[in-house]
């Protein structure tokens, strides 16, 4: 636990003024960002390095984080995308045989800041009550602060409304996934004898929503967020994936849904979407999405397949939701929050083009959802069937 006598070397400001102070790690300097919290219990380290997080600080409200330390096999992406995290207690020594690295110092080698001894409950209440806030958090040894700077600076943040951050967390360029999930005790097995090839266009793509792919047996080609219909249609594919991204779905949709509509208009290939990727499919039928007030994250999440009933416990990071009273004829909700009935998945009616708002891949969360991978490749094996017997 943080010792109080200590002099504070980090200050979190929020724009309306309120002030925490804590102990600093990780990373010196000033990050700007929105605020929110997530209540996932394990994986803050595909938490930090999960790309929907762009432009936002994580506040934990599980108060062990860093007690397994961090390791390159859980990494999400490349580099950490959040920019920083806060954490009730200070990170304790790792203790787990998968540790290769304490989180201060990898924190510090990526250049993302971290404050403990925060009061997380009273944060979380502050962000569930004013909707996600624009902040400050500053990481200086010395504890030297201007806190009015600060604050202006939270207040000058612009928001993630009509921000298109897809284009900063995307691929440069094309390039093929045959890594399956992760498997004891040999890690990560390649793909043998694919039978399906995917294009999958890369928001923001979470490592595991690949995995997953390629462990129901596609050769997965991955396209930047930029890549046109032609793009798409030329490698031939057996069915298209939108992956999870951050930022405004609207902004990212004035080129993405252009993409989305050519292919569905120019081919009957199955299609599947996750998160950013079901927002940008929802556009692209006509629907819209809204900001949260303080979003969805967690890996603790219940959603309802309103089809067959069944309750899954999912993993969830988003700020912007489908309005499900937008949906156009010929589309279907087919997922709902428990928490607050907000939209969670839809579909077509006369083809197979589904998308889901929450994280089937988990990475972390539970395990329930896989079987929207295997929907997915059954939506191709029936469409390569017809085609052979036609």
């Amino acid at each position: 636990m943080p010792d109080v006598a200590k002099k504070p070397t980090a200050c979190l400001a929020l724009a309306d003024g309120t002030i925490f102070y804590g102990q600093g790690f990780g990373a010196t300097g000033e990050r700007i960002a929105e605020l929110c919290f997530n209540t996932a219990m394990t994986g803050y380290q595909e938490i930090m390095t999960d790309p929907s997080y762009a432009g936002q600080i994580v506040t934990f409200t599980f108060p062990h984080i860093g007690n397994v330390g961090v390791n390159p096999e859980d990494d999400e992406t490349g580099d950490p995308v959040a920019e920083g995290l806060v954490v009730k207690w200070d990170p304790t020594e790792p203790s787990n045989w998968r540790s290769a690295e304490k989180l201060d110092e990898w924190l510090a080698r990526r250049g993302r800041v971290g404050v403990g001894g925060i009061d997380t409950r009273r944060l979380t209440r502050a962000i569930r009550q004013q909707g996600a806030p624009h902040v400050a958090l500053a990481h200086d040894p010395d504890g030297n602060f201007d806190v009015e700077a600060l604050v202006k600076a939270a207040r000058g943040f612009p928001g993630l409304v009509g921000l298109d951050l897809a284009k900063d967390v995307t691929c440069s360029q094309s390039y093929r996934w045959d890594e399956m999930r992760w498997a004891w005790p040999d890690g990560f097995p390649k793909v043998e004898n694919p039978k399906f090839k995917v294009v999958a266009i890369d928001y923001g793509a979470k490592r595991n929503i690949l995995r997953c792919l390629a462990s129901v047996g596609c050769d997965v080609t991955v396209l930047p967020a930029s890549a046109t219909k032609d793009d798409v249609l030329a490698l031939n594919p057996d069915g298209l994936f939108l992956s999870n991204g951050p930022g405004d779905p609207a902004a990212t949709g004035e080129y993405a849904v252009p993409m989305i509509k050519g292919v569905l208009e120019s081919s009957d290939i199955p299609v599947f979407g996750i998160c950013l990727g079901h927002q940008m499919l929802a556009l692209a039928l006509g629907a819209n999405t809204v900001k949260m007030n303080h979003g969805h994250h967690g890996a603790n999440h219940p959603v309802k397949d309103i089809e067959t009933g069944k309750v899954e416990i999912t993993s969830m990071n988003h700020g912007f939701t489908v309005d499900s009273q937008t949906l156009p004829k010929g589309v279907i909700e087919t997922h709902v929050s428990l928490f607050d009935g907000s939209n969670c998945g839809i579909r077509m009616t006369d083809r197979p083009v589904f998308s889901v708002q929450y994280h089937p891949e988990a990475s972390p969360g539970p395990q329930d959802s896989f079987y929207l991978f295997e929907r997915f490749a059954e939506a191709m094996t029936a469409r390569l069937e017809t085609s052979a017997s036609a």
